[in-house]
């Protein structure tokens, strides 16, 4: 039999949509703001770093090598991946208010590093880079657990989804605004220093002041988080860690008592005994939670890391449209800062017709629809357009149609934030039970960061050209493009299937659906019967 929810939790439930709602979404929003610009803004200069690094005298501007460009683009995902599995354990153990201000630090002093990058050669820069970059990724990877963990244990239950959908919906002002900056920073450098195309003039085309601009628009970075960590700092520690996990009965109802604004009792005996013989007093790697959470941390893990290879692969036709639609001339026609500027506003254009409509549709109808189908539309809905791009690729990539790519090209993104991109970080945050909760949502992202590094990575060298001789400089022959769409649209569809593994949390305490409100007997022979997770 469940048992009575304690005080101070349900007071969080019930709440009414309060101001500390609005202030903790800001807080916790304007960390993924950070992340998304910091991992946004470096496609928008490696053009650059090509041009002033590895300029050879040909007829074609300088560019990284493919080895220094998987470098340069990955190394924060894969430092990403590790802060996720980091963080997300220590968040359990140590308390998520504690381990905030960590990651929210490291990202400052890494975005900064990162444009005070060293070296007397091309590879000490670019080492530098890539050392800070690692890091930086390090403290974007602890913000996921520990923002969505955070926001799902100070919401209600009636409008959890929204408020944690609005957190990562942050993500695409930060987008936005790398790429704003960097044609805010290349425009007003263009102004300044006069330089010609490199077909007229190779060396003038990179005027030496160009090595700035990389490098402020990189440690521009820092300063939303800097100006969030003192909020950040304010912040209590949350209701359910300092109740169910730290059982601290007294701390909890004064935390909420000040954040609600209304009296809320202590209630330690009843803290005790909720703890002391909960379901979920089991560690990870127990055969109790492999009973009762494996399937769903199976299904959470498998349709991030899906919706991740697919969501990062877009860089792999970005550049073909773009040139193709005139959008983006040929390289050797610009001069350095000219290319940074037109790659920034391209980039720009497709991030505010394609991806920020996405994540606001996702908050408007997260706790309406119910993540589950948000989620199943959204993975179905990729699969039509991705195929839509890939059977036709050919008519798509012949004059006069290239503007039908860029539509199809944008839902498929709009489709990917009005669908798994925005779920698959919700639900993670919302099933698993308190002492496991930030833990879990760790593993799922780092998942999804794998998932990433498959995409932006392996199909960049999938999607080259059937044809040695036609395919990048120093990338082997791939399958095309075409055939990489159709893999992409396979990754989509099993997504599809293993949503079918996550349960449905629309309007359910976060009790309710990990279970920490039954009694031990009566969650085993719940989970007994439990093999479905889709309400009918």
């Amino acid at each position: 039999m469940a048992r009575d929810q304690l005080q101070v939790l349900n007071a969080l439930d019930v709440a009414k949509t309060q101001w500390y709602h609005f202030t903790a979404i800001v807080i916790a929003g304007m960390g993924f703001f950070t992340d998304a610009y910091d991992l946004f803004c470096i496609s928008l200069v490696t053009k650059l770093l090509g041009r002033i690094y590895y300029y050879d005298g040909s007829s074609t501007p300088g560019s990284l090598p493919p080895n220094v460009a998987a470098a340069v683009n990955g190394v924060a995902f894969c430092g990403t991946l590790s802060g996720q599995l980091f963080f997300g354990w220590l968040g359990d153990k140590m308390g998520r208010k504690k381990v905030y201000g960590v990651t929210l630090m490291l990202m400052v002093i890494c975005s900064i590093a990162s444009g005070l990058s060293f070296g007397h050669t091309a590879k000490g820069v670019i080492a530098t880079l890539c050392f800070f970059r690692f890091w930086l990724g390090f403290g974007i990877g602890g913000d996921y657990p520990l923002s969505a963990t955070i926001m799902s244990e100070y919401a209600n239950k009636r409008t959890r989804g929204a408020f944690i959908a609005a957190v990562f919906a942050m993500q695409g002002f930060g987008n936005l605004s790398g790429g704003i900056v960097a044609i805010i920073i290349s425009a007003a450098f263009k102004a300044r220093f006069k330089a010609p195309p490199y077909d007229v003039d190779q060396v003038a085309s990179t005027v030496p002041q160009a090595d700035y601009v990389w490098r402020i628009i990189l440690m521009i970075g820092a300063l939303p988080a800097v100006l969030t960590y003192y909020w950040r700092m304010k912040m209590p520690e949350t209701a359910r860690y300092t109740a169910l996990i730290a059982r601290n009965a007294k701390q909890a109802a004064s935390d909420m008592s000040k954040v609600l604004q209304v009296e809320i009792v202590e209630e330690q005996e009843k803290v005790e005994q909720f703890t002391k013989n909960a379901a979920g007093n089991f560690g990870i790697f127990s055969k109790e939670f492999a009973r009762r959470h494996g399937v769903h941390l199976l299904g959470t893990a498998t349709t991030w890391f899906l919706l991740d290879i697919a969501f990062y692969s877009q860089n792999l036709f970005q550049k073909d449209i773009f040139s193709a639609v005139g959008w983006i001339p040929k390289a050797a026609t610009m001069n350095a800062l000219e290319e940074v500027f037109k790659i920034a506003r391209a980039q720009t254009l497709i991030v505010l017709c394609g991806a920020v409509p996405g994540y606001w549709f996702t908050v408007a109808f997260i706790d309406i629809i119910g993540r589950f189908k948000i989620q199943l539309m959204g993975f179905f809905m990729m699969t039509v357009f991705m195929l839509g791009l890939a059977i036709p690729y050919h008519h798509w990539t012949t004059k006069g149609n290239h503007i039908g790519f860029i539509v199809m090209y944008a839902f498929t993104f709009f489709f990917a934030n009005f669908g798994p991109n925005s779920t698959t970080f919700i639900v993670p945050a919302e099933i698993f039970p308190a002492r496991l909760r930030s833990t879990c949502h760790g593993i799922s992202s780092a998942a999804g960061k794998a998932g990433a590094i498959v995409g932006a990575f392996g199909f960049l060298y999938a999607a080259q050209n059937q044809d040695k001789a036609k395919a990048d400089p120093g990338y082997p022959a791939g399958i095309g493009v075409r055939n990489s769409l159709f893999l992409l649209a396979g990754c989509c569809l099993l997504g599809f299937f293993f949503t079918f593994l996550v349960p449905e949390a629309k309007g359910k305490s976060l009790e309710e659906m990990s279970g920490e409100n039954q009694d031990e007997e009566d969650q085993i022979a719940e989970t007994a019967n439990y093999h479905r997770t889709v309400p009918v």
